[in-house]
């Protein structure tokens, strides 16, 4: 009995080791997300910026440190299956009464995977399941802050009670007129609840940590009246004066769906329980899946596992088969789908075209570039996984001799696990949400135009679609250009049509810094030569960009340019673009709104 207690201690010892390493990431990562309110408070925008690049490496850091210490401390990868199975067990009790159990998990499994050879990735010894429920987690510490607070109001007092509300979140600026701000809110609260008589129920639901993100602070909530529930965000932002206004209400799923896109950098909000935030956000937008809600809270890792149990979950309910994705190929990556399933795969091609100087080292960073920076809802976000087995059955033959032809090395075939299931292994991809490309959009909007039986109005329709269209493919250009990201590649195939029509930019290995690219005129001919040239007689270097010649490429439909050039003719300007430049080289930080202007209580007050 005596080595089996040896054991026991060392399992228990090694278990230990591993939740004190996620306690220290956890606490760590909650502090920094608590230190974005006293940025925002201070005007700190590049401290904000900087703090959300960092923080998204924390994960890693803490595996890597907490990896080396167990094996420096307890030679972990030398110890036998059965000791790392009682290590699982020892981990699975000190999840009771654990706050943030879901990520312990997760962390657990990237600790042991880090340690462990492949083979020993089986259940016995990773979490593949969650082994602790996250239900009805409670902060049962003292003067412990609930995760939301609960206002009663009658219509006579909503504004007292709102005021109250926002005072609560104790934040160290002065409003420019709270009380103004609270009347257009109450207002905009009592469109939505019409003539409703106010139920025994009646109430506003909180979150009570604020959501901090770009220049930009929300309350989050919900108000409830009888069955009837209604979503809402709160922007807060500085104004000219330098102190605080309301900027908007924004209400229901729609609007929440927006502000929480999955092409929009990630919160910072000081969190205790995760997952009851997670709980309360999916009660206000019940058609958005939980990995991209915790991606969204910044808990990337977590939204990765729960993705890929949603992903293996739908493959054992479908038959479908992964196939070459629909669209114009790409000359970087070779992009494939399961029809069934909205999402694509992107994998980094082994030889690239000669016009395409690049490698994959350097499209891997222009992806990480992406992940680390303020998406402003105009960049798709990515998930990176390594090592993924596909069922060889699911995978259409034509994509395989793709994978074969254009990217050998990211590919092997093999009965990986041993028990003669043959798999696709992916060695590196990318997975994002699918969208309808941008031409393709355009497209059938041309194709529709002509449609019967009605071909005035189903012309009419295919107009207004051609110019949603290019007004948001315009929209979406100057976002970036006011987060100081140059597209590189403009072409429409790389832009893509997400819910509410929205245009967003999914092709990075040709994203530049603005601050980077060199904005120049075309010069003039010097003579008649240069001037009939079809070639480029001029100089150019590897970051000089040349707006003007962006038209022949963009705008051969008469339509199209036709609406662009009322809407957008100024990104055809140099001095639009390198205005932009310099305001951001001096410092300025562009506000990017993630709703629409016209839900603005005072939309003259931009920056």
């Amino acid at each position: 009995m005596f080595p089996q207690r040896l054991d026991s201690t060392l399992a228990y010892d090694i278990a230990k080791a591993m939740m004190d390493g996620f306690n220290r990431h956890y606490r760590l990562f909650r502090t920094e997300s608590a230190r974005a309110k006293h940025r925002f408070e201070t005007a700190d925008w590049h401290g904000q910026q900087r703090a959300q690049r960092e923080r998204i490496e924390f994960y890693d850091l803490r595996v890597r440190e907490c990896s080396n210490r167990l094996e420096r401390e307890f030679k972990a990868g030398e110890q036998p299956m059965n000791i790392w199975q009682q290590i699982k067990l020892h981990y699975i009790g000190l999840l009771v009464n654990h706050h943030q159990p879901e990520l312990a998990e997760t962390f657990f499994n990237s600790v042991t995977t880090k340690i462990l050879h492949r083979s020993y990735f089986q259940n016995d010894f990773i979490f593949v399941r969650p082994a602790v429920s996250t239900e009805y987690i409670e902060n049962d510490e003292p003067e412990s802050r609930p995760t939301y607070r609960a206002y009663y109001p009658t219509r006579d007092s909503m504004g007292e009670v709102l005021v109250q509300m926002v005072k609560d979140f104790d934040l160290r600026r002065a409003f420019d007129n709270l009380e103004r701000d609270v009347t257009l809110v109450q207002a905009a609260m009592a469109e939505r609840l019409g003539d409703a008589k106010l139920r025994a129920n009646f109430q506003i639901q909180v979150l009570t940590g604020l959501f901090f993100r770009n220049k930009g602070c929300y309350i989050v909530g919900k108000l409830i009246n009888g069955f009837n529930e209604f979503a809402f965000a709160l922007p807060v932002l500085h104004t000219r004066a330098g102190n605080l206004a309301i900027d908007a209400a924004l209400f229901g799923e729609d609007d929440l769906l927006m502000l929480f896109s999955f092409a929009r950098a990630y919160f910072m909000v000081d969190m205790e329980i995760p997952s009851a935030y997670v709980q309360f956000l999916r009660s206000m937008m019940p058609r958005k899946p939980r990995n991209e809600i915790y991606n969204a809270l910044g808990l990337a890792k977590q939204g990765k596992t729960l993705f890929y149990r949603d992903f293996l979950h739908h493959l054992r309910h479908s038959t479908d088969q992964f196939r070459i994705a629909p669209g114009i190929k790409g000359m970087v990556m070779l992009v494939f789908d399961l029809p069934s399933f909205p999402y694509v795969f992107k994998v980094i091609k082994d030889y690239f075209p000669l016009q395409k100087e690049t490698s994959r080292e350097q499209i891997q960073g222009k992806y990480l570039l992406v992940k680390q920076h303020d998406r402003v809802g105009r960049m798709a976000d990515t998930l990176e996984y390594s090592g993924v087995g596909f069922p060889r059955e699911r995978f259409d033959d034509a994509l395989i001799l793709e994978i074969e032809k254009f990217a050998p090395s990211q590919l092997e075939i093999s009965d990986r696990d041993g028990d003669g299931r043959i798999e696709v292994i992916i060695k590196h991809v990318y997975i994002e949400r699918r969208m309808i490309p941008l031409n393709i959009y355009l497209q059938e909007a041309f194709d529709a135009g002509g449609a019967e039986p009605n071909p005035q109005g189903a012309a009419a329709r295919a107009h207004e679609q051609i110019e949603r269209g290019v007004i948001e493919y315009g929209n979406a250009i100057k976002d970036l250009v006011a987060a100081n990201i140059f597209p590189g590649d403009m072409l429409y195939k790389n832009f893509g049509i997400m819910r509410h029509s929205k245009v967003v930019f999914y092709d990075y290995d040709e994203i530049e810094y603005i601050t980077d690219c060199n904005f120049r005129h075309v010069p003039t001919p010097r003579n008649e030569e240069e001037e009939m040239s079809g070639e480029v007689w001029y100089n150019v270097g590897p970051k000089d960009v040349f707006p003007e010649t962006f038209g022949p490429f963009l705008l051969g439909n008469p339509t199209v340019r036709e609406v662009f050039m009322r809407h957008h003719a100024d990104l055809l300007d140099v001095a639009f673009w390198q205005g932009h430049k310099e305001r951001i080289l001096a410092g300025h930080v562009f506000d990017v709104f993630p709703y629409d202007r016209d839900k603005r209580f005072n939309p003259t007050q931009d920056d």
